[in-house]
């Protein structure tokens, strides 16, 4: 057997550690949290016999968990959508070396300094009916209510989501509530501000790697502009735009902050998402199991998410 080499026996010793903080504090937590799951853990008495899956099933027919549900959809498309959209749009802008790219850029990146808390009560104030943008505008309070406007636009129960969801056993809530909360959409505002900025470094980063060579050679052949931006440019800005979706989609599936600073669980639910559900439900009721539940839930969405990603990734790597 060959021998260790010092500087190897060096480097293991410094990572051990690490792998073992870890091991325990992560992966150990995650199993742990599993087991909690699956036990009767759901009083002070912490029972941790087995319960199979009567906790999964339990949760899943709760109507909030179902609307924390629904919003987590709602929240994840809109804002990262919007994200994607307004990033896209000024990183364009900064990229055709305008007066003064330096503040701009500083300016548009500014939002990302500050914590989702900070934001939350900013907007909070700015999105209140009887203060902020009301006021600064005009506008009608009855009318422009923001997040404690109750409505919720519906989608029809005959409609593909809505006979989709009465196929798994959700009729009752494709046809009264399912669709697309209005105060849900001041915390789309909110994150939109924070975030697009971060969106907007990575689009510019990417467009200021793409040589001037290709561009005039495309121009050569005789495209437009828009020609040149939808067929040379965007196809060039696909593997940012995946890694800008995996960041912007793990941060919406696990949102907390923002909405307990601004919205705490809105009208009829209509801002709670599952992480709040989870703290209420583990740590106010004292049904840890059911908390634990949903925590693993949330796990197997941002894992739906990520595990993908890495996978292309590594591929990526490996065909360079």
């Amino acid at each position: 057997m060959r021998r260790l080499s010092r500087d190897r026996i060096v480097s293991i010793a410094l990572l051990m550690p690490a792998v073992l903080a870890i091991g325990v504090f992560v992966y150990g937590m995650i199993g742990w949290s599993l087991w909690v799951s699956l036990s009767k853990a759901n009083d002070l008495s912490f029972d941790m016999r087995l319960n199979g899956l009567a906790n999964y099933i339990a949760v899943f027919n709760n109507i909030r968990f179902q609307l924390d549900l629904r919003n987590t959809v709602v929240f994840t498309i809109c804002f990262v959508g919007a994200s994607l959209v307004i990033g896209l749009l000024l990183a364009n802008l900064l990229d055709r070396r305008i007066r003064g790219e330096a503040f701009f850029r500083s300016l548009f990146l500014f939002p990302l300094a500050i914590s989702f808390i900070v934001t939350g009560v900013v907007w909070k104030w700015l999105l209140t009916p009887s203060a902020g943008v009301n006021i600064l505008f005009g506008l009608d309070q009855a009318t422009n209510r923001w997040f404690t406007d109750p409505t919720v636009l519906h989608i029809a129960a005959d409609s593909d989501a809505g006979r989709f969801m009465a196929s798994i056993g959700l009729g009752g809530l494709a046809s009264s509530e399912f669709g697309i909360p209005i105060a849900l959409m001041s915390l789309v505002i909110a994150a939109v501000w924070q975030m697009s900025g971060f969106v907007m470094a990575l689009y510019l980063a990417a467009l200021r790697g793409i040589p001037d060579e290709l561009r005039e050679a495309a121009r050569v052949d005789g495209a437009s502009e828009w020609q040149l931006f939808r067929r040379v440019i965007l196809p060039l800005l696909a593997p940012v735009t995946v890694t800008a979706v995996i960041i912007l989609g793990h941060i919406s599936l696990k949102i907390y902050d923002l909405q307990q600073a601004m919205t705490k669980q809105g009208p009829g639910f209509a801002t709670d998402f599952p992480a709040s559900y989870m703290w209420q439900t583990a740590f106010n009721d004292n049904e840890f199991a059911k908390g634990a539940a949903v925590g693993i839930v949330m796990l197997v969405l941002v894992a739906t998410l990520i595990v993908p990603y890495l996978i292309w990734n590594r591929r990526q790597d490996v065909t360079r």
